[in-house]
C-alpha cells in the first residue's frame, strides 16, 4: 500500500513538474545532423546546430566523441559555421569546411586536439571535398571565377541577365596537403640582393591543380579506393532543372583523361566505388524524363572497364538514393512507412535485407575502414536526433540531445490509418496532449507536410512555424497525414496524385478527419488546417473547396498552377504531375488549382510567404489574397523580407509562429493575441 501511494505521488510530482516551453525554447533546440566515424571506429565527429539570437542565424559546429569519453565541442567559429567533418585516412587528423573570414575553405586539426588551420586558399571557396586515400592530397570542387566581361558590361550597360544563360561551372581540383607544414604567414620571406630578385627561405602554400574542365558542372565525386581514378557526376550547367540530364564519368589521375561511364537519357547519380575499385555504384531514372519526380530511381553497378551494368535491389520499392559500398556490403537508409531502417544489399546477389531497425529512424551513417562499425544519426518516436554507434549488432547511443526536453509537455505520438475516398490506405501521425482523456472530444489541428514526397513521423516536438506543443496544451489533437504522394509507401502510392493533385490530397485529409470523428475523438466545430510548400498548396485547396475548418494557414502555397508554372524554377515538376502544360490541357490546371473555386471560399485564411521565393513565387500568395478579399473572406498576407521558400532564421521563424498563434486563436477561440514586444529600458 505504501509503495502504491509513493508511486502515485511520484507520478503526480512529475506531471506537475512538466511545463509548456516557450516559442523561443522550441526554436532554440539544438539539433544533430550528420555523423562521421574514424577509420578505426573509435571516434565519431558530428555536427550540432544551435541558435544565435543576437546575430539572427543558425550556427553549426563540430563535436567529437571518443571511445571511453563524453562528447565535446571541437570547433567554435564565432561568426560562421563549421561543417563536413572528415577523418584523414590514417585517422590522425580531422578536416572540415569553415568560412572564417572568407569563403569556405578546408581546415584541418589533430584528432586529439589542437588549433585548426586552413589547408586551402581558394578565392572562389570550396564547395565540397574528400581526402585522397594516400592521405597526402585533398580533392575538391569549386566554382570557376566570375567572368570579367560581365563586370565590364555592367559598367557600361548596367545590370541585366539573360534568363537561364548566365552561370558559373564548377570543376574538380586537387591539392597537396601536409597538416604539419609550417604556416607560411608565420615565417619571414626575404628577397635576395642579386639582380634576379628571387626569394629565399620562403614556405609557399601548395598550389591547387585543376582536374576537369569543359562546359559542364561537377555535382558529386568519389575517389576510387586504389587512388587512381575519380568518378564524378556532372550535368550541362548548374541550373536546377539540369539534374535530369546528369551523367557519370571517370577521370584517370595519371593523365587526367576523362571517360564517360553512364550516359542515360535521364538522371544518373553517382553513389560509390566498389572496395576493389572495379565497379561504380549508381542510381538512375534510365530513360524516364517524364515521371522521375515521383517514380523510383533504380540501383546499378557498372564495370569501369567493360561497361557491363547489373541491377541490384530489384525488389526494394522505394526511391533509391544515398548508398555506401563497404567490404561488408552495400548500405542505405530508406523510408518504410514511418520507419527508416538501414538496409543492406548483397553486392553479388543484389538481394536486400534490413541491417538495422532500431532506433525507428536511421539517417546519415558512416562506416569504419573495415566496415565492422557504423555510426549514424537516428531517433525513436519519443526522441530528438541522437548519434548512435553499432558493432556486431550491439548499438549504443552516445549523445543525449533528448535531455533538452526533459520536463516539457511534449507531444504523445501514435501512427493511425484510415481509408480514403477511393479506397487508398492513408497513414498519419496523431499527437495527443499529455493529459489526454478518451471520453472527451477535442479541437483538431491538421498539419500537412511539404514535398509532396515528404513524410511525417512520430516526434516529441513537431513544429516548424506552427506552435503545436502550445496547441496540444490548449487542449487540441494534432493530425499530420501522410497523404498520397508521400515517401515511404512505394512508387504506386507516390503516383496516386498524378493528374489528381489537390483533389486526391483533399480526400486523404478529409477522410482522416472523418476517421477521427467516427471514433468520437474530435469536435468538428473547432478545426484548423495549415501547411508549408506542398502542404501550403493543399491548405489553399481546402480553403477554397470546403468550409469544414474554422481557420486555415497557407505557407508558401500554390494557388494557381498556371501562375506557378510560368514563374517557378522547377517547371518539369508541374509537367510531370499534371502531365500537361497550361497550353496543352487547361482543364487539368483548373481542376487542381485552389483559385478555380475561389467563389466557394468562406474560411478565414492566413497566407505566409517569403519575399524572394523562387520555388513557389509570391505571385501565388497575392492571387489567393486578392481572390479571398474580393469574396469578403477574412484574409491576411505576411511577407517575410529577404527569404526564399523557407524561413531559415530564428527571429522570423519566431514571428511566423506568433502569426499562426494569433490567427488560429482568433478564429477558433475568439481570443485576441498581441505579439509581445521588447520592453524599452
Amino acid at each position: 500500500m505504501k509503495r502504491s501511494l509513493f508511486l502515485l505521488l511520484l507520478a503526480a510530482h512529475f506531471a506537475f513538474a512538466q511545463r509548456v516551453p516557450t516559442f523561443e525554447e522550441v526554436i532554440s533546440l539544438r539539433n544533430i545532423n550528420g555523423a562521421t566515424i574514424s577509420p578505426d571506429g573509435k571516434a565519431v565527429a558530428y555536427t550540432v546546430q544551435t541558435t544565435d539570437w543576437n546575430d539572427n542565424r543558425y550556427d553549426t559546429e563540430i563535436w567529437l566523441w571518443r571511445e571511453g569519453s563524453k562528447p565535446f565541442q571541437l570547433t567554435n567559429n564565432a561568426r560562421g559555421t563549421s561543417t563536413a567533418p572528415r577523418f584523414s585516412p590514417d585517422g590522425k587528423w580531422i578536416s572540415f569546411l569553415s568560412d572564417r573570414g572568407s569563403r569556405n575553405q578546408v581546415f584541418v586539426m589533430r584528432a586529439d586536439g589542437g588549433e585548426a588551420r586552413a589547408v586551402t586558399r581558394e578565392e572562389e571557396g570550396v564547395s565540397f571535398y574528400e581526402w585522397h586515400p594516400d592521405g597526402r592530397q585533398l580533392v575538391f570542387v569549386k566554382p570557376e571565377k566570375e567572368d570579367k566581361s560581365k563586370k565590364d558590361r555592367e559598367k557600361r550597360y548596367g545590370a541585366f541577365e539573360a534568363d537561364d544563360r548566365e552561370y558559373s561551372f564548377s570543376h574538380l581540383w586537387k591539392t597537396d596537403v601536409n597538416p604539419e607544414m609550417a604556416d607560411p604567414t608565420e615565417l619571414p620571406c626575404y628577397e635576395t640582393v642579386d639582380s634576379l630578385k628571387t626569394k629565399a627561405g620562403c614556405i609557399e602554400w601548395p598550389k591547387a591543380q585543376r582536374i576537369t574542365e569543359g562546359k559542364f558542372t561537377v555535382t558529386s565525386f568519389s575517389v576510387s579506393r586504389d587512388g587512381k581514378h575519380i568518378a564524378f557526376g556532372h550535368q550541362p550547367n548548374p541550373l536546377i532543372n539540369s539534374f535530369i540530364k546528369s551523367d557519370i564519368s571517370v577521370v584517370n589521375l595519371a593523365d587526367l583523361k576523362v571517360t564517360p561511364i553512364v550516359t542515360n537519357a535521364s538522371s544518373d547519380v553517382l553513389e560509390d566505388w566498389s572496395p576493389d575499385s572495379k565497379e561504380i555504384l549508381f542510381t538512375s531514372s534510365g530513360s524516364d524524363t517524364t515521371s522521375n519526380f515521383y517514380s523510383n530511381a533504380k540501383l546499378f553497378a557498372v564495370d569501369v572497364n567493360t561497361k557491363a551494368v547489373r541491377q541490384l535491389a530489384k525488389n526494394l520499392d522505394e526511391n533509391l538514393r544515398g548508398f555506401t559500398w563497404t567490404r561488408s556490403g552495400i548500405y542505405a537508409s530508406l523510408w518504410n512507412k514511418t520507419k527508416r531502417p538501414l538496409y543492406k544489399i548483397d553486392p553479388v546477389s543484389g538481394n536486400h535485407s534490413v541491417f538495422l531497425s532500431s532506433p525507428d529512424q536511421v539517417y546519415g551513417f558512416s562506416f569504419s575502414g573495415d566496415g565492422s562499425t557504423v555510426a549514424f544519426v537516428g531517433r525513436n518516436g519519443d526522441q530528438l536526433n541522437e548519434v548512435f554507434i553499432s558493432t556486431g549488432g550491439n548499438t549504443k547511443q552516445i549523445t543525449g540531445m533528448t535531455g533538452q526536453v526533459a520536463g516539457w509537455k511534449v507531444a504523445q505520438s501514435e501512427v493511425v490509418s484510415w481509408k480514403s475516398k477511393d479506397g487508398a490506405t492513408i497513414e498519419g501521425v496523431l499527437h495527443k496532449p499529455a493529459n489526454y482523456d478518451p471520453s472527451k472530444k477535442y479541437p483538431l489541428m491538421v498539419v500537412i507536410h511539404g514535398g509532396p514526397t515528404g513524410i511525417d513521423t512520430p516526434t516529441p516536438v513537431p513544429g516548424y512555424v506552427y506552435p503545436l506543443l502550445q496547441w496540444l496544451d490548449k487542449g487540441c489533437l494534432v493530425l499530420r497525414p501522410n497523404y498520397r504522394g508521400s515517401a515511404g509507401y512505394g512508387e504506386a502510392f507516390r503516383s496516386l496524385n498524378v493528374k489528381n493533385l489537390g483533389v486526391g490530397d483533399m480526400w486523404d485529409v478529409m477522410s482522416g478527419v472523418e476517421y477521427l470523428d467516427k471514433k468520437g475523438m474530435i469536435d468538428k466545430t473547432k478545426m484548423g488546417c495549415m501547411g508549408w510548400s506542398q502542404g501550403g498548396y493543399i491548405s489553399a485547396f481546402l480553403t477554397t473547396n470546403t468550409d469544414a475548418f474554422k481557420a486555415v494557414s497557407v505557407g508558401a502555397g500554390i494557388s494557381n498552377w498556371m501562375t506557378y508554372y510560368v514563374n517557378t524554377d522547377i517547371h518539369p515538376f508541374t509537367r510531370q504531375y499534371l502531365k500537361a502544360t497550361p497550353w496543352s490541357d487547361e482543364s487539368i490546371y483548373k481542376k487542381t488549382s485552389p483559385i478555380t473555386n475561389i467563389n466557394k471560399a468562406k474560411t478565414p485564411t492566413l497566407i505566409q510567404h517569403g519575399e524572394f521565393d523562387r520555388r513557389v513565387p509570391i505571385a501565388n500568395a497575392y492571387e489567393l489574397l486578392q481572390g479571398l478579399r474580393d469574396k469578403n473572406v477574412p484574409a491576411e498576407l505576411i511577407v517575410y523580407k529577404g527569404f526564399g521558400h523557407g524561413i531559415n532564421k530564428p527571429k522570423e521563424r519566431l514571428a511566423a509562429t506568433w502569426h499562426n498563434w494569433q490567427w488560429f486563436n482568433k478564429y477558433m477561440w475568439s481570443e485576441e493575441v498581441e505579439i509581445p514586444l521588447i520592453n524599452k529600458k
